[in-house]
C-alpha cells in the first residue's frame, strides 16, 4: 500500500494528499514534523535525507519534494488524465508547479511565517506587508493566465493545478483585502467544488 510520511497541515503534504485523493488511491499517512516530530529521526532521514515532509513509499520506491511526487503519482496512476496526454499540456502543467515553487512559495513565506507562526507582538510588520505584496502580485500573473484557459495547463484540471491551489488556498487566508481577481475566483470556486480539495486542503487550518 502507498505510504506517505508528513503533517497533513503541510501545505507540501497536502499538495500529495490532494493528488492521492483524486486518483482514489489506497494508502496509509504517517504524521510527522512539526508538533508530531519525528523527522529527525534516523529511520525518517535513511527515506529522506532533507529531514523534510512529505515522503512516499510506492513499492520498492522511496520519492521526496513534493511537485515530484505529484507528477509521479499522476504519470503511474492518473497518465491521461492528472497527467495531460498532450505532451504541450503537460509541459504547461509542469511550468506552473515550478512556477509555484521559485516565485509564489517564496513570495508568500514571510506572510505565513509572520501571520501563522509569530506571536501577535513579535511580528515584523513591514516583512508582512511586503510578503503580501509579493504575493498579490504573483497571483496576477497567475490570474493572467486563467484568463485564456479555465485551468493551468488548458481547459481540464490537470496535475498544474494542484500546487498552485494549495497556494491559493493559503493566499485567500494570509491576504483578506486582495485586489479583484476575477479569473483567480472562477478557477478557485471549481477547485472547491472538488470533494478531495476540500478534504485535504481547504478544510485545513493554517498551522
Amino acid at each position: 500500500m502507498l505510504k506517505v510520511w508528513g503533517r497533513i497541515s503541510s501545505s507540501n503534504v497536502q499538495k500529495v494528499m490532494w493528488a492521492i485523493g483524486e486518483l482514489g488511491l489506497a494508502h496509509e499517512r504517517i504524521d510527522l514534523g512539526g508538533p508530531f516530530g519525528g523527522n529527525r529521526e534516523t529511520a525518517y532521514l535513511n527515506k529522506n535525507p532533507n529531514g523534510l515532509v512529505p515522503t512516499i513509499e510506492d513499492g520498492d520506491l522511496t520519492l521526496w519534494e513534493s511537485n515530484t511526487i505529484v507528477r509521479y503519482l499522476a504519470a503511474r496512476y492518473g497518465a491521461g488524465t492528472l497527467e495531460p496526454a498532450d505532451v504541450k499540456a503537460r509541459a504547461l502543467a509542469s511550468q506552473w508547479m515550478d512556477w509555484q515553487q521559485t516565485v509564489v512559495g517564496p513570495a508568500m513565506l514571510n506572510a505565513f511565517l509572520g501571520l501563522v507562526r509569530t506571536p501577535a507582538e513579535q511580528r515584523d510588520e513591514a516583512a508582512i506587508e511586503a510578503s503580501r505584496a509579493k504575493t498579490i502580485e504573483a497571483m496576477k500573473i497567475l490570474n493572467g493566465r486563467l484568463g485564456s484557459s479555465a485551468f493551468a495547463a488548458g481547459n481540464s484540471f490537470s496535475m498544474g493545478d494542484i500546487p498552485l491551489g494549495v497556494m491559493a488556498n493559503r493566499f485567500r487566508q494570509l491576504v483578506p483585502d486582495p485586489p479583484l481577481l476575477a479569473n483567480l475566483e472562477r478557477w478557485y470556486s471549481m477547485l472547491q467544488a472538488r470533494e478531495a480539495f476540500r478534504k485535504h486542503v481547504s478544510s485545513i487550518p493554517l498551522t
